[in-house]
């Protein structure tokens, strides 16, 4: 499945989110859900481990709980979540369980990720909830700003941690 125009769109405000956590020198990811139908943006976030110093500070983690609160509800069955990096293990079960309709990603995540390198959580039909994947979406722009942060890290002579 090809992506739409809006989430084109949305994946470009979340490398732009990206680039934010970048400045932050949190590892560039970013978020945004949207109201499939509408397009209007319910929630956004960036990665902020580092900076709360607290491990479920990923982007699509921040983004999932500000939009469950702007539209007053845990389920998001009528939202899709784009996202820079194939979400985690963890992410992927905040997904299925916040019930979200649509997930748009950019750069695969082959050490980490539960949709499509390392595991299939999104559409595994044992569990109660499955959703709409595009994968690839911008993927190289993701991949590069990823690149471009740990070569830093290295030349400085740390590895983020």
């Amino acid at each position: 499945m090809n992506p739409s125009q809006t989430d084109l769109a949305m994946m470009r405000r979340a490398l732009e989110l990206a680039d934010e956590a970048s400045a932050m020198r949190e590892t560039p990811v970013g978020a945004v859900v949207y109201d499939t139908a509408t397009g209007t943006v319910l929630g956004e976030g960036f990665n902020r481990r580092e900076t709360d110093r607290d491990p479920s500070a990923h982007a699509e983690h921040i983004a999932i709980l500000r939009a469950a609160s702007a539209v007053g509800d845990w389920r998001l069955n009528h939202c899709t979540l784009c996202v820079t990096l194939e979400p985690c293990p963890m992410c992927a079960g905040l997904i299925v369980n916040a019930r979200v309709g649509r997930v748009v990603y950019g750069a695969d995540d082959p050490k980490g990720g539960a949709v499509r390198s390392l595991y299939t959580l999104l559409e595994d039909e044992r569990l109660n909830h499955r959703c709409e994947v595009i994968a690839g979406v911008l993927g190289e722009e993701s991949a590069d700003r990823l690149r471009a942060f740990f070569r830093t890290l290295r030349a400085k002579g740390t590895d983020g941690a």
